[in-house]
């Protein structure tokens, strides 16, 4: 395959070809109009005198024309790269005289796709028919503005070079680089333009490859633990990554530049003789050619002022079919550390023994068949036997052979370059518990470099090894909750929808006409259970994710727990009874001795999610709750008569995002948050949750509270269930609704009309305080929390200062724990939370005014 011509090769050969054609044309014009100029002449001539005229430069030049047009011809069809034209309709002028606005939007229009070469069409992928005829439009149909900005900046220079992408006609992504000049005519206006056009996309896509290899390389370089520099031929430092700089105690601009001869490294080796510089290991590669590895040599450090032992490996690296290296490759580690228990272990042995006598790691000696000759007192607490029961074995006897024979093979493999270093391998105690150990180990060599022995320490990681798996476990424990909380948001979205389709839909339906009054209540209900549905799912909602996220408190105080059981068979009797359960329940304490200190709206939400689920899931039968007496703490119940748990989904019912019929999800509404809620809550509050329960036969729930029999105290609050509204108002009422929500304040505003002779409304909490500074004898203030520029804690503050008599009643959409107290702590009478029960607010007025 012909190798392609560059650019530059082809407008220089596109020019000669554009010049000769011009010469060819500009001939022939004037041999044309010279012919044409003599023509009469000539004729009147040859017929009054039978002359001829000898015409063979004309067609001379007329044939060079058609050559260099037959050459332009095969130079466009047969180039390698795209070749186009590009034409307008009619040609079009083009400087600071004409508009050039409405000349862009004819050019746009007008100019097409007249003649394209192979090459291009193979680019695009497109078929001849594809390409003709396409104009500006549809090449820039996604950006109409940015290419007329790039055609107006063409036609001011004439010609324009660019590197893009774009997409071919089967919608692939592909690069280009092309070059476009303006063609003209011979009163200087634009007719066209011609283009070439070259495929880039492998060119772009190696450069990519290559990008990606050099980060990875450069990441790896920079995150080695070992020391690695580049230096050139002369041994001068070009490159250091970070853990050079560390072992080397020098920062990157201080070592470059240096060699590795440099006098100020004060490099010795191990016997403390300085090494001299043409014995350096870079020196040696450079000069020889072949790897120099292993060198142990110290040199000093300038932060600690110590030296630091490294081990060095100098690797020459060669150009493609050269023989002289043009760099070295150096790494190297910090063996200080090594250095310093080799030099303990060469000390006297009595001076080792009292040493390792007491030491927490295993240390040990082996000769030269590789048997033990001394192990210290660590041996006897990790592996059970004695000292001299494992003097003369070796490693084999507290091994499996696999692992016996794969560590023979990995000591030799280390022991090749000198020492073995943090090798891990398992073993066996006397009574068959299996060890993790972690071993470094040096070899004795004696005169002759032979190896005729080992010593070194073990530490034990068996616990580490341990703790790891259990970190394994967690995230896989993790990686499952992961999947739990994508089929709960699946759940979720159900859960959120269905009532939404409640409230949206028979809100719709409302709006048809001729509804008798049974059916507008019959549509009012379903929207207010469902609305009442979505409203549980938020709160569960906002209850995990306080609970998820660590946020959520405990508000412990005096409560009493025969109040709270009496309010909840209240409430739900109507609804159980209704489906044709039996429903009962059972105090195991008089009132006045039912008194537990704890936070009762978290109880109240237990018993709320265990009897909600109960009504759920028990189709028929009885519901029975209640708690008895055990020690120092109540024991709560409640039981069921439905369908039961599986004995293996028993526990994973109280985990988040996790349902007892998960597999059937959809067959109960719900979120599957209430056990996790419940469990949370009971945790908080030092007690514990668990079920009895058989597929068929029904559920029992139990869970502990901490109690401590004390008497009841008289201001304990009971809850209550508001009973409806209905009362004659005095329309008396001076109201201010501080709202910021147009929708929540026109509902405030028709709920509180009949008590009021006067409304005022305003969005923000500034604006609240203003309006009771200027209305002193407003009676009531509804203040929404969450305002603009002032919220409506601050507003309440504000006007407590001025006004101690209005009533002030927050309303919000923070419907959390905690809410309520803070509205009285801020000056507050009262709290309601959004969505606003009528009645409720109702009620509240009321008893206030």
């Amino acid at each position: 395959m012909p190798n392609k011509p560059t650019y530059e090769e082809l407008e220089h050969q596109l020019t000669e070809l554009n010049n000769q054609v011009e010469i060819l044309r500009l001939n022939s014009s004037f041999q044309n109009e010279n012919k044409e100029k003599h023509a009469a002449e000539l004729d009147i001539t040859t017929k009054e005198h039978g002359f001829q005229v000898d015409i063979s430069e004309l067609k001379q030049v007329e044939e060079s024309l058609k050559e260099g047009e037959n050459r332009l011809e095969l130079f466009f069809t047969q180039s390698l790269d795209g070749f186009f034209f590009m034409m307008l309709d009619e040609p079009v002028e083009w400087n600071e005289t004409v508009d050039k606005e409405k000349t862009l939007e004819y050019v746009f229009a007008h100019q097409r796709i007249t003649k394209v070469n192979d090459a291009m069409l193979d680019q695009y992928k497109a078929t001849r028919e594809q390409y003709l005829n396409l104009t500006p439009n549809d090449f820039f149909v996604h950006d109409l503005e940015g290419g007329k900005k790039v055609w107006r900046e063409f036609f001011d220079i004439g010609r324009l070079h660019v590197e893009t992408d774009e997409r071919r006609f089967d919608g692939s992504q592909m690069f280009i680089e092309g070059d476009y000049i303006c063609l003209y005519d011979e009163k200087n206006k634009i007719t066209g333009h011609f283009g070439m056009q070259r495929d880039i996309t492998e060119s772009k896509q190696a450069k990519e490859v290559l990008r990606k290899s050099e980060e990875r390389f450069r990441s790896l370089f920079e995150t080695m633990i070992q020391g690695v520099i580049y230096q050139d031929t002369n041994g001068v430092i070009i490159s250091a990554n970070t853990a050079a700089e560390r072992i080397l105690g020098l920062s990157l601009d201080q070592l470059n530049g240096r060699t590795s001869m440099d006098p100020r490294w004060h490099a010795i080796h191990e016997d403390g003789s300085d090494f001299p510089g043409e014995t350096h290991p870079v020196a040696l590669a450079l000069r020889s050619g072949k790897p120099v590895l292993n060198v142990i040599m110290a040199v000093f450090h300038p932060q600690t002022e110590n030296f630091v032992w490294i081990n060095t490996n100098a690797i020459p690296l060669f150009k493609p079919d050269e023989t002289i290296p043009y760099q070295a490759y150096v790494t190297f580690e910090d063996i200080t550390e090594r250095k310093k228990a080799e030099a303990k272990l060469k000390e006297s042995e009595e001076k080792y023994c009292s040493l390792v006598e007491t030491a927490q790691e295993l240390v040990w000696k082996c000769d030269a068949t590789g048997h033990f000759t001394y192990l210290n007192p660590a041996w006897e607490r990790t592996h059970g036997y004695t000292i001299e029961e494992m003097l003369g074995k070796n490693f084999g006897a507290f091994q499996t052979p696999e692992v016996f024979e794969r560590d023979i093979h990995e000591f030799a493999r280390h022991m090749a370059v000198g020492f073995v270093k943090e090798y891990e391998t398992t073993q066996f105690t006397k009574d068959g518990k299996e060890l993790t150990l972690l071993f470094n180990a040096i070899p004795f060599i004696d005169g002759n470099g032979n190896i005729n022995g080992t010593q070194g320490t073990a530490i034990d990681i068996t616990e580490r090894k341990l703790i790891e798996k259990e970190l394994i476990k967690s995230k896989e424990k993790a990686e499952e909750s992961d999947r739990l909380k994508s089929a709960f948001l699946a759940n979720m979205s159900h859960e959120i929808r269905t009532p939404m389709n409640g409230i949206l839909g028979f809100a719709d339906l409302l709006k048809e006409p001729n509804l008798t009054g049974d059916e507008q209540q019959t549509y009012i209900s379903i929207i207010q259970k469902s609305g009442a549905r979505m409203l549980n799912i938020i709160n569960d909602i906002i209850s995990i994710s306080k609970i998820e996220s660590g946020l959520m408190t405990v508000n412990i105080r005096e409560s009493n727990i025969n109040d709270q059981t009496d309010y909840i068979y209240t409430f739900f009797k109507p609804e159980i009874e209704g489906k044709g359960l039996l429903f009962s329940y059972r105090n195991a304490l008089p009132s006045n001795e039912a008194i537990l200190k704890t936070d009762s709206e978290k109880v109240y939400a237990i018993l709320t999610n265990l009897v909600k689920n109960a009504v759920k899931y028990t189709p028929q039968g009885s519901i029975e709750f209640g708690y008895t007496i055990n020690g120092k703490f109540l024991e709560f119940y409640v039981k069921d008569t439905g369908i039961g748990i599986p004995k293996n989904r028993q526990e994973a019912i109280f985990e988040r995002f996790v349902q007892a019929d998960i597999e059937d999800r959809n067959a109960y509404q719900g979120a599957g948050l209430g056990l996790s809620i419940s469990k949370a809550y009971i945790e908080m509050l030092g007690g514990e949750i668990w079920v009895e329960s058989a597929e068929g036969k029904g559920s029992t729930f139990y869970f502990t509270l901490p109690y401590q029999d004390q008497l009841m105290k008289e201001n304990s609050i009971k809850q209550e269930v508001l009973p409806t509204v209905e009362v004659t108002p005095d329309n008396k009422l001076k109201i201010l609704i501080a709202e910021d929500d147009e929708t929540s304040k026109d509902f405030i505003s028709i709920v509180v009309q009949k008590f009021a002779c006067k409304i005022i409304c305003v969005k923000t909490g500034t604006e609240a305080v203003a309006a009771c500074r200027n209305n002193p004898d407003i009676d009531l203030v509804l203040m929404d929390i969450l305002m603009p520029v002032m919220d409506g804690y601050e507003a309440t503050r504000q006007i407590r200062g001025f006004n101690k008599e209005v009533v002030i009643i927050a309303q919000t959409a923070n419907a959390l724990e905690g809410d309520m107290e803070k509205a009285i702590v801020a000056g507050c009478d009262d709290y309601i939370a959004k969505p606003i029960n009528p009645d409720e607010l109702k009620q509240m007025i009321i008893k206030y005014l």
